[in-house]
């Protein structure tokens, strides 16, 4: 069954339409997918080619010459490097297949689209203008056919009435014949449009309509066989298992089994051949003991009342020390499933069978330690029994220790810095230092009726340097909104992007049923927000004790260690300070209100520590946390960026209601009120110099992977010496691509590119198109886009090619760059780059 016979009705012919833009759809997501695979495979041969002479390098070194392994090592990378060189070739005809074929397919099917739909259109229009001739000619019929019964029934009366003869006769007979003939010519005009009717409804459905649809489909098969080819060939050249890769892994394994490790360091040892080391003699240094008066000997331990404590203890250390060696070395031999070692009567070493397996090198180590250590336990307990029952002898005869110290005491010395009681001195001066700033002046922090192992009472060393370095202070006598921890009604995303290391953590504020609630935010696996309770004395907990102010409560947290919830099992770390762009709310006085936008109203306002003009966005209190956050991502796009031509960010508000948005006051207003307001007095190369500072601006984000998304005069201010700035980036994106998932509301039809209409994706291609409309603003100083039309309209015709065209007296190489811009593919669009350049030197 094929499309001639099958869908002829208007149903499937719409259906067949709807197919038609999807498969230009899939077309165009599959352009997109192989050039990112491409460019992805691209990037992988670098890495490899990369990885490749990374390795080649080692085989350089003298001291491995001769190596198999080093053989096949450089075999191997040679090969990697034959890879990454086949991967970049296919990556390169992906490239060309998608520019080339690809295109030219997408091209040619929606050439091929709107031609069948203009021809269907066409034959169908003419059907159906016939079929409304028939239905007209029949109603003329019946209006004929009445009159002429009417006439007729008269002249039958009258020729009854007055016989063959009368004036009256007369008239009524003329007029019967006029009707009679007109009623002829109706019914000869009905017969002749019928049967051209029959004639074209029959070429309609057996052959005009047949046939167009006959030739579709013949032209659709031969898109799908093109496009299978294309596919196969991009398969062809995403194979990683064709003859190519498999040979170069055959070449791979054949190297590698020449590795032989009974030959790898033959001619090594050959080369490096000397006689076994000499051994190290160590020997006891008398020069050491000549002026102890004989009391110490060389190589001999001495016990005397001053060393046996200290022998005894170490002679008991190396005991366990000797036990627990034996023990691992029987859970070694009974893992290995060796028999297990029994001890030795002389000498305690543990023997081991001839079946040596991969643990004979850890039991051997082990051995060796028991060896040792039972050296030195027979070395002690030698020393200690010759003494037998003799008296201990005394360790200084000559000298008494006790009156030696007590005379070095009774010294006067002074203070000086390398003095102990200098250093403890200092020591508890700096201590006092720093529990200072966190040390409450009214009474001390409560103590926790249950103490778990990880709470402590006072401040740890961990505690102390944290606070210290986050300036984290404890003061009852100031709102908790001053405090540098707080960061008022931040909302959560922003507050997670703050968050980053574990036991990280914040204060903040939201709004819950129109109620304000204090919340702890903290780093701990993942992110948790915890709302401070409030009990019935007025006093604040999370579970343990309540405090009688928030910081209290939070600085107990902190200092003590101990987990905000058992089940969250989270503890308080550090601090996360206020960043430096998060301005004080009260530091802002608001003055006139000069405009207003999708969040809330625009003020001039007046910063109090500077002094200094600026102009503030607020957020409408009521809104939803998700508009809030939306009305925030402009403050994060442009604390980053710094250029002439884009408007620069001061700080935001969000310590507490409204949250506001603070910029440089520009004093011009918005580009598109000074265009109309001035539009008498702007000369050509004033319009220009505006073109070539937005087109400045938008270079400058483009190299920063930022997509404005809403580039229009609207959205552009005006400053000092008619400088452009680029304003409004409550759409933008930090995105080399960004494609739109939550639907196209709110969206600049006139303004947007086809490709982000069409298809939600966009780059900073699409902001191109958006430049383009921009300088025809500029040029038409002010004017309104696609004047008359409707979004939809405008965008039905800009599908089918139609562009504006030029305002008056815009030069032609400025509206050359404007079509350039509107080019329907966007990889015919000039980047930003050159756009600068071709408006620069126009200049």
């Amino acid at each position: 069954m094929g499309f001639s016979s099958a869908l002829q009705g208007r149903v499937a012919h719409e259906a067949l339409l709807l197919r038609l833009d999807a498969e230009l759809r899939l077309l165009d997501a599959m352009k997109r997918c192989i050039n990112q695979k491409a460019k992805c495979d691209k990037d992988y041969a670098i890495a490899l080619g990369q990885v490749a002479q990374q390795g080649l390098k080692v085989d350089r070194a003298d001291d491995l010459h001769g190596s198999l392994i080093t053989k096949a090592w450089r075999t191997l990378m040679e090969e990697v490097e034959q890879t990454a060189k086949h991967i970049k070739c296919n990556a390169e005809f992906l490239e060309l297949l998608c520019q080339d074929k690809l295109t030219q397919l997408y091209q040619d099917k929606r050439k091929a689209r709107k031609t069948y739909q203009e021809e269907h259109s066409r034959i169908a229009t003419k059907f159906n203008h016939l079929t409304e001739e028939v239905a007209k000619k029949k109603t003329e019929y019946q209006k004929h056919l009445e009159y002429y019964k009417g006439l007729r029934s008269r002249f039958e009366e009258h020729y009854i009435k007055a016989g063959r003869s009368g004036r009256k006769l007369d008239d009524v007979r003329d007029k019967y014949q006029k009707a009679c003939r007109k009623l002829h010519l109706a019914h000869n005009e009905y017969v002749l449009l019928i049967t051209e009717a029959v004639e074209v409804e029959q070429d309609f459905r057996t052959v005009l309509l047949p046939g167009l649809l006959e030739h579709q489909q013949s032209l659709q098969e031969g898109f799908i066989q093109t496009w299978k080819n294309i596919l196969q060939e991009a398969c062809q050249h995403s194979d990683f298992t064709s003859d190519k890769f498999r040979d170069i892994q055959k070449r791979i394994e054949h190297s590698i089994v020449h590795v032989n490790p009974a030959e790898e360091y033959r001619e090594f040892t050959e080369k490096h051949k000397t006689s076994p080391a000499n051994p190290i003699i160590f020997e006891f240094d008398e020069a050491l003991i000549e002026d102890t008066l004989g009391k110490l000997q060389p190589n001999t331990l001495t016990v005397d009342n001053l060393t046996v404590d200290w022998l005894r203890s170490r002679l008991s250390d190396l005991e366990n020390s000797v036990k627990e060696t034996q023990e691992k070395q029987i859970k070694l031999a009974a893992e290995s499933g060796t028999q297990t070692p029994t001890m030795q009567s002389n000498n305690g070493i543990n023997g081991i069978g001839k079946d040596a397996n991969k643990y004979s090198k850890d039991i051997n180590a082990l051995r060796c330690q028991e060896k040792q250590t039972l050296k030195l336990v027979d070395m002690i307990k030698t020393a200690l029994n010759d003494l037998g029952c003799e008296e201990l002898p005394s360790g200084c005869d000559d000298i008494s220790v006790e009156q030696n110290f007590i005379e070095s005491t009774h010294v006067d010395q002074p203070v000086t810095p390398s003095s102990s009681s200098y250093i403890f001195q200092k020591g508890a001066e700096v201590m006092s230092l720093i529990r200072s700033p966190f040390r409450r002046k009214s009474q001390p922090l409560p103590t926790p009726e249950r103490t778990p192992c990880s709470t402590r009472a006072s401040l740890t060393t961990r505690s102390l340097s944290s606070l210290a370095s986050s300036s984290m202070t404890l003061a009852t006598n100031r709102p908790l909104y001053e405090e540098e921890w707080f960061h008022g009604v931040l909302p959560r995303e922003e507050v997670v992007r703050l968050l980053k290391n574990e036991g990280d953590f914040l204060v903040r504020e939201t709004i819950r049923n129109e109620e304000s609630q204090i919340v702890l935010s903290v780093c701990w696996n993942g992110h948790k927000h915890f709302i401070v309770q409030t009990t019935a004395e007025g006093y604040f907990r999370f579970e343990g004790r309540s405090f009688p102010s928030i910081q209290e409560l939070i600085m107990y947290q902190y200092t003590s260690e101990a987990t905000v919830t058992q089940r969250s099992g989270a503890i308080l770390r550090k601090p996360v300070l206020r960043e430096r762009w998060e301005l004080s709310n009260d530091d802002v006085v608001l003055l006139d209100k000069i405009g207003r936008g999708n969040f809330g109203d625009v003020y001039k306002a007046k910063l109090k520590p500077s002094k200094k003009d600026v102009a503030v966005k607020t957020c409408r209190m009521t809104l939803p946390e998700e508009q809030k956050r939306k009305f925030l991502q402009e403050g994060r796009i442009l604390k980053q960026y710094d250029h002439p031509n884009i408007v620069k960010l001061i700080g935001i508000c969000v310590q507490k209601q409204p949250i506001m948005i603070v910029m440089e006051l520009v004093p011009g207003g918005s580009l598109l009120n000074f265009l109309r307001k001035h539009k008498a007095t702007h000369t050509s190369k004033q319009l220009i110099s505006m073109c070539r500072d937005a087109a400045a601006g938008m270079r400058y984000l483009e190299s920063k992977n930022c997509i404005h998304r809403d580039l229009a005069a609207r959205n552009c201010l005006i400053g000092y010496e008619n400088t452009v700035k680029i304003s409004d980036f409550g759409m933008s994106r930090e995105e080399e691509e960004y494609i739109v998932s939550d639907g196209m509301k709110q969206i600049p039809i006139k303004w947007t590119a086809p490709e982000a209409l069409n298809f939600g994706k966009y780059t900073s291609l699409c902001d191109v198109w958006s430049y383009g409309i921009l300088m025809w603003e500029i040029f038409s100083k002010g004017d309104t886009p696609y004047s008359g039309m409707s979004n939809a309209r405008a965008r039905e015709r800009i599908d089918a090619g139609y562009r504006m065209p030029a305002p008056e007296q815009t030069p032609p190489e400025m509206y050359r760059l404007m079509l350039r811009c509107w080019s329907y593919e966007p990889e015919a669009r000039p980047h930003f780059d050159e756009i600068y350049s071709i408006v620069e030197n126009s200049c």
